[in-house]
């Protein structure tokens, strides 16, 4: 099991540190907090345990479907978009008055993770393909891999919360406010491009 495992943590460590909607929720949300990647992670666990789960069982032609790919782009596009904006509209008063984004590290996890079609359609492909390299392993061996794939995600977001919270306060207010309108124009974009590829793959 050692071999798959190492690819595991290879391809997990890729997609984790590849930037994204959760890595961009992750930079600002670490403004205030340390805990905020594990927050995060947590978050992405709720709806990445289940979706494993899901592929295991032998659901993950679910997710290749054209349709399903359709309403998982426009619906999550538009989440996402307003993820964004929430963060732009936000930016001025975490910066100067001390407040957080209207919300939370957790729910980040979840929204950035459930909304994001191609997070999605990964774990039907190349995702798939790791759990099914487990199936001759049994529940054991799903768990080991669940555990350290989350482990994965948990400690790439760790170290960019941590860090990112103890250096924000050497970055200046104008450049805290750059890296806030940065995230809030990267969500945005996701979320556009969300929306585009779901219809272009539709028609």
């Amino acid at each position: 099991m050692l071999p798959v495992l190492l690819s595991v943590v290879v391809i997990s460590f890729t997609g984790v540190m590849m930037p994204g909607p959760m890595f961009a929720v992750t930079l600002t949300k670490s403004f205030r907090s340390p805990w905020a990647g594990a927050k995060i992670a947590l978050g992405h666990a709720v709806i990445e345990v289940p979706l494993i789960l899901l592929i295991y069982f032998g659901f993950a032609r679910f997710f290749e479907n054209s349709t399903v790919q359709l309403v998982l782009s426009i619906l999550g596009g538009g989440m996402v978009i307003w993820l964004g904006i929430s963060m732009f509209r936000a930016r001025t008063e975490v910066v100067t008055g001390g407040r957080d984004l209207p919300y939370g590290a957790f729910t980040a996890g979840i929204l950035t993770s459930g909304f994001n079609p191609f997070f999605l359609l990964w774990w039907a492909t190349l995702g798939s393909l790791l759990v099914m390299r487990f199936l001759e392993f049994g529940i054991t061996g799903l768990s080991v891999f669940i555990i350290v794939h989350w482990l994965c995600d948990l400690a790439w977001l760790s170290f960019v919360s941590v860090l990112v919270y103890k250096t924000h306060s050497l970055w200046g207010r104008g450049v805290q406010e750059i890296v806030f309108i940065g995230s809030s124009l990267l969500l945005a974009g996701f979320g556009i491009w969300f929306i585009v590829s779901g219809i272009q793959a539709a028609v």
